[in-house]
């Protein structure tokens, strides 16, 4: 796991639809067994369930389950403090801010692959 202070030395979160529980614990740092239970803490955290109860997490979760983690490792904020600091206004700020983040990622990914196509 890593340690609190490398949070901005998480993986980019590749362009998939779907992410397995175990591909969710590698891009977040966070134990399958963590995840399960933040489930159970945090009701905005709701991966779809297939077969078998299998469970598929979206980008939406990722980025969520990355700011939970955020919030409880780096910032120093209890299970209750960050389910309380998620449904607060401003937490909408957080979130909105780490979507911008994200499409801005997204806009220099696809320009790069533009720029690939239109070399080659």
């Amino acid at each position: 796991m890593l340690e609190p202070s490398q949070n901005n030395e998480l993986p980019t979160i590749p362009g998939k639809r779907y992410f397995t529980i175990g591909e969710v614990s590698e891009l977040c740092a966070v134990k399958p067994h963590v995840l399960r239970y933040w489930e159970q803490e945090f009701p905005q955290l709701s991966p779809v369930k297939r077969r078998g109860n299998r469970r598929y997490y979206q980008r939406d979760d990722v980025v969520l389950i990355r700011q939970i983690r955020n919030l409880l490792y780096e910032d120093g904020y209890t299970i209750g403090g960050a389910r309380q600091k998620l449904t607060e206004p401003e937490g909408d700020s957080v979130l909105v801010k780490q979507h911008q983040e994200l499409i801005e990622d997204m806009i220099r990914e696809l320009e790069a692959v533009l720029k690939l196509l239109s070399d080659g």
